[in-house]
């Protein structure tokens, strides 16, 4: 019987690990320099969750894994986690409410289905919310942790590309259609066909212009925001908010020197999202978004809390990544005996326990393991001249030693 993986799901070998470590270990640590907290929260979550409060749409909630948690008796409809934000809000209900203003991050696998089982049905993200704090500022800050978090990983050629879902709300109400047609023309969008806009055939001439300026609005800076505030006189008081609270935005990111795209038709599925969002893009990939979502707690709670967030996608950011091991071979030292006698075993053992306690990588070899993936190797030695034998498995040369200490030196050179 062949032992094969579920359909739509990977094995991460050693490679992949320190890929997926260097980009946890980069995104933590730009997290907690910005002031978040860390935290985590269950695979298993209720299913009512994702559908009461109309936080995903249907063809998302036609992906999630569902199942019933019995207990014998009866029982209740859960899902295996589906989306990070979500339950990130949960756990500030449940947990966090009595503080005004939460940062706070998470490392975390999401599941969603995919027929052909050719894709990834399990994926993971890094992902950074700010619940709570002034509007256009706390957008500010999470679209900058991000471009840290990529800079620090080396990915200085993504793409910030800036929608603003609050906006385009505005707009699909501008259209006075009906309620089913509205709610048509929104699950369009949502899907990523903006062509829904440009069909529904506005009676105001105006607003006919308004629609295809913002469509065709492909800015790198706050004067293309500015331009459509001129001839958007006649729009409602909810489009004149949302693109000042754009144009707020897009001004300070362009006195802080960061870079990006106004691109409406670049964010698909925003169906929680109340204001600015985004995606970041790497080789035509997108390994990034987030945005604004000021509605996601009071709809699940009382309390009026705004919010906004981002995630970074692991998965294609390792593609992008080094697959090289470089920190073993520049740090790793193998240890290995002349002969396999309890003596020999024991004096490698006692090595490995003070290399490793003065901060190296140690690793014992009782098979004779290629020396030449490593930067040190260190034959311990039964019986000649020196009890240590040190091979610079760089530089190709070798020495007698008479110590430990004398080994920590020249590790230490």
């Amino acid at each position: 019987m062949e032992n094969l993986r579920c359909k739509g799901m990977r094995d991460l070998l050693p490679g992949d690990m320190l890929r997926f470590r260097y980009i946890e270990d980069s995104f933590r640590t730009c997290c907690l320099k910005y002031g978040y907290q860390e935290v985590r929260t269950p695979t298993l979550e209720h299913l009512h969750l994702f559908t009461a409060i109309g936080t995903l749409t249907p063809s998302m909630l036609s992906k999630v894994y569902s199942f019933l948690d019995w207990d014998g008796w009866g029982g209740e409809r859960v899902v295996l986690r589906p989306d990070g934000t979500i339950p990130i809000a949960r756990l500030y209900i449940n947990s966090l409410s009595e503080h005004e203003i939460a940062r706070l991050f998470y490392v975390t696998n999401i599941f969603a289905f995919e027929e052909t089982g050719k894709q990834n049905r399990e994926r993971w993200q890094c992902g950074a919310e700010f619940l709570g704090g002034a509007k256009f500022a706390a957008d500010v800050e999470i679209i900058l942790l991000v471009k840290d978090v990529l800079r620090r990983l080396g990915l200085n050629r993504s793409e910030l590309r800036l929608s603003h879902a609050g906006l385009v709300k505005a707009l699909i109400k501008e259209l006075k259609l009906s309620s089913s047609e509205e709610a048509r023309v929104t699950s369009r969008i949502l899907d990523g066909d903006w062509q829904a806009l440009t069909q529904a055939k506005p009676i105001n001439p105006e607003l006919s212009k308004l629609l295809l300026r913002l469509l065709n609005l492909k800015g790198k800076s706050s004067s293309f925001l500015q331009n459509v505030r001129a001839i958007s006189q006649q729009a409602s008081v909810d489009f004149k908010s949302n693109l000042e609270d754009f144009i707020n935005i897009t001004t300070l990111l362009d006195s802080l020197n960061c870079d990006y795209e106004i691109d409406f038709t670049a964010t698909l599925g925003f169906e929680y999202y109340t204001g600015v969002c985004f995606v970041v893009l790497a080789d035509g990939e997108k390994i990034g978004g987030g945005g604004r979502y000021d509605n996601l707690v009071p709809l699940m709670s009382d309390r009026n809390t705004p919010a906004c967030g981002s995630a970074l996608y692991v998965d294609p950011i390792m593609k992008l990544l080094s697959p090289e091991g470089e920190e073993r071979a520049e740090a790793g030292i193998l240890i290995e005996g002349e002969k396999p006698t309890p003596r020999i075993l024991q004096k490698c053992f006692a090595l490995a326990q003070s290399l490793r306690g003065a901060g190296y990588t140690a690793e014992l070899s009782f098979t004779g393991q290629e020396e030449s993936d490593y930067r040190w190797a260190i034959l311990v030695c039964e019986k000649g001249p020196s009890p240590f034998v040190v091979t610079d498995c760089k530089q190709k040369q070798q020495q007698d030693v008479a110590s430990i200490v004398e080994i920590l030196n020249i590790l230490g050179e």
